[in-house]
């Protein structure tokens, strides 16, 4: 079954219609970004608990509730307690190059499985936990869980989507994180309320469910036609599985294109080596700045600790869980949002609208902060609903700018040669940083106070200018022909070559 009409092969477009197989397929594979959100959703929610604090971490909750001495922007600042948060994402770091390898060698489903299996291990052992040391293992093996997925499923999806559609289904997975973290911040709400303390458990314990839904779901996936190239002689079986997932039988030009770059890769035995090679340059650089200025927006701190912000500007246990909920809806909106407009508007638009729109509610926020929250006291409630309306403006231009196309623009730019490589630098380099964010920005609170949002406005400018003068369009441009859009770039042209240059190299 197809729905809409086919593409047509003029100016470098593929026949291709959105099949019925390529929806169902991307949106198993795009639960996974259900574990990677509902695990940055439902640890700040359980850390704020304090059932939880008081049988895992006693210092922070004897800090939070009996001295009165300390600032209300140094209550949650513990090491020990962003431990538990940040060693996920070190695992992640490490398991994403391992996962490189599978995905490279093995395929993407395979990939896909196991990093379901790891973190179906480590939701369980999470909600069994008796200790602190049981917790921190059991957020490694999520962490491994999220370092294969994080690898394989947006090489997936876009692989699978049509040229034309590609920008739409891979937002899908930043759309899953977002309802991941909805569901976390929903369920932390109602846990919270369970008398008797122990509804942490059922908050760590229920990441079992889209762990399982990814895990089963891998099983019936079918592998997509770059991998099937990739790793087989087969042809015939590629060509197969290609007029299946476009809808129609003429197919030649793309599968040329596959085979083409297949081959090409096949010359390339070390592609962690060949990828800092100058023709590579455009990619790497994007592989490595696009995920760091992902995190030093500030979202996944706030994504961690928003329920711990609240907390910090004298909102009780409950309400901030609450207002958590309300940022997760918020989040999940605007990521729907970019999933219609991402392939008419384009990726640059999107990221200037969202990066003018972050800015701006960053720099209200700090001042708000910075006027009204002193280091003991409360603030009023007037000023609190404004905070907390300013972080939803805030969270939503994250939502349809950096959230989404930081995953998408680094799936769709690397050749295959290199792009499970390239996909593995983006993961990890991501990791690194989430892993220092979720580190740091406890005692980065205590220290810079509502400075913090200046330090991450500041942030927020750069990247905005690196994307108007670095990153060209590429939506509608198919993937295995994406190397035309540096050679045409004002600045990266320069670096890999004209257009002409290049076709005089091939014809001579």
């Amino acid at each position: 079954m197809a729905v809409g009409l086919a593409k047509t092969s003029e100016e470098g477009q593929y026949n291709a219609k959105m099949t019925l197989l390529v929806v169902l397929s991307c949106m198993v594979a795009a639960t996974g970004g259900i574990i990677f959100g509902y695990d940055l959703g439902i640890s700040g929610g359980v850390t704020s608990m304090e059932p939880f604090l008081k049988k895992f971490f006693p210092e922070v909750y004897t800090k939070m509730n009996e001295d009165t001495k300390i600032s209300n922007y140094c209550k949650f600042d513990s090491q020990l307690l962003t431990s538990f948060t940040s060693s996920l994402y070190i695992a992640g770091l490490v398991a994403s190059f391992f996962a490189s390898t599978v995905t490279r060698v093995f395929g993407r489903k395979p990939s896909i499985l196991i990093g379901g299996t790891a973190f179906l291990a480590g939701s369980a052992l999470g909600g069994a936990a008796l200790n602190v040391y049981m917790i921190i293992f059991g957020r490694i093996l999520l962490g491994i869980g999220v370092g294969f997925a994080n690898q394989s499923v947006p090489l997936y999806l876009s692989e699978m989507a049509p040229p034309n559609y590609r920008g739409a289904i891979n937002i899908g997975f930043e759309l899953w994180v977002g309802i991941g973290v909805l569901l976390a911040n929903l369920i932390n709400f109602g846990t919270e309320k369970i008398k008797g303390g122990w509804g942490w458990r059922i908050s760590l314990a229920m990441a079992a469910v889209p762990a399982l839904i990814l895990t089963l779901g891998a099983l019936f996936l079918p592998e997509t036609p770059n991998s099937l190239i990739q790793n087989s002689k087969d042809h015939e079986k590629a060509k197969l599985m290609l007029q299946r997932v476009r809808g129609t039988n003429d197919v030649q030009a793309e599968l040329d294109d596959l085979v083409k770059a297949s081959s090409l890769s096949k010359t390339i035995k070390h592609p962690f080596k060949n990828i800092i090679h100058r023709k590579y340059r455009p990619q790497l650089v994007m592989a490595i700045a696009i995920p760091f200025f992902q995190q030093v927006t500030g979202i996944n701190v706030i994504t961690f600790y928003a329920p711990v912000l609240f907390r910090t500007i004298g909102l009780g246990e409950s309400a901030s869980l609450f207002s958590a909920v309300m940022t997760g809806v918020v989040g999940a909106v605007s990521t729907s949002i970019s999933m219609l407009i991402v392939d008419k508007l384009g990726r640059r638009a999107l990221f200037m609208i969202g990066g003018i729109q972050m800015f701006l509610s960053q720099i209200i926020i700090g001042g708000l902060m910075a006027a009204q929250l002193g280091d003991h006291g409360g603030i009023s409630k007037g000023y609190a609903t404004s905070i907390i309306i300013f972080i939803c403006i805030y969270v939503s231009g994250f939502g349809w700018s950096w959230g989404p196309l930081a995953w998408l623009v680094p799936s769709e730019i690397f050749p295959l040669e290199i792009r499970s490589a390239g996909q593995s630098i983006t993961v990890a380099v991501g990791f690194i940083f989430i892993f220092l964010g979720a580190q740091t920005f406890l005692a980065m609170l205590c220290h810079f106070k509502s400075g913090i949002f200046f330090f991450f406005g500041g942030w927020v400018a750069v990247m905005t200018a690196f994307v108007y003068f670095l990153l060209p369009e590429t939506k509608n441009v198919p993937i295995e022909q994406m190397s035309k859009v540096w050679r045409e770039h004002w600045f990266w042209k320069r670096i890999v070559g004209e257009v002409n240059e290049d076709i005089k190299m091939e014809a001579a």
